[in-house]
């Protein structure tokens, strides 16, 4: 937030807007107005600016595993693939921004600015769930990037009893229509436009 410290004792400084640079009106004008902040995610979620820590080893590690799991498919569709903290998405519409633990698009997908890719344009979006994001991961991140036009979500929940993999897809409405669920250990469809089988025991040294 464009700021300046004035003195005014006893009680410290107060800060002040600067006259000649308004203050942010919106969530995604404060976003816009924040300087780099290396080593945290900054996203807007249901009109909250949410800045997070990273997330810990374990979380980072399984959006390694799942990067690993996709990247010959990749190669083989010519697509790209990128780890939570690479690139950002503007959800279409909303414009947004979210940082999702793992992001699959066509090398051509349309950006908003230089930095952050159309969520439309996008073939598929991931989230691993941590002790800070449960409700955001669960509840709130299935409707924003189905209204986003993500045709596929996958949510990668080690916290779950048993843990689990859940698949979202068919988007209509601000809704995904179909759902499939399935323990650590098992293999799980990822429909179209993916067409891919993850074998989901690749996540079990995790727990």
């Amino acid at each position: 937030m464009p700021m300046v410290a004035t003195s005014r004792k006893p009680h410290g400084p107060a800060l002040a807007p600067v006259p000649e640079r308004p203050l942010p009106g919106t969530p995604r004008e404060l976003f816009d107005s924040l300087p780099p902040l290396p080593g945290l995610r900054t996203e807007i979620i249901d009109g909250r600016l949410i800045v997070s820590p990273a997330g810990t080893p374990e979380h980072g590690w399984t959006g390694t595993l799942l990067y690993e799991a996709f990247r010959s498919f990749c190669r083989e569709r010519g697509w790209r693939a990128w780890m939570g903290g690479s690139v950002d998405v503007c959800i279409d519409g909303s414009r947004e921004p979210v940082e999702p633990d793992f992001v699959l698009a066509p090398k051509d997908c349309p950006r908003w600015g230089e930095r952050e890719l159309l969520s439309s344009g996008l073939m598929l979006v991931a989230e691993v769930v941590s002790k800070g994001s449960t409700e955001d991961d669960r509840l709130k991140k299935p409707a924003i990037y189905a209204g986003g036009g993500v045709p596929v979500m996958l949510l990668v929940d080690p916290l779950t009893r048993p843990a689990s993999v859940t698949v979202y897809s068919d988007p209509k409405e601000g809704q995904y229509q179909v759902t499939s669920t399935v323990p650590f250990g098992r293999e799980i469809h990822v429909p179209h436009p993916i067409g891919f089988t993850l074998d989901t025991s690749v996540f079990e040294e995790v727990l």
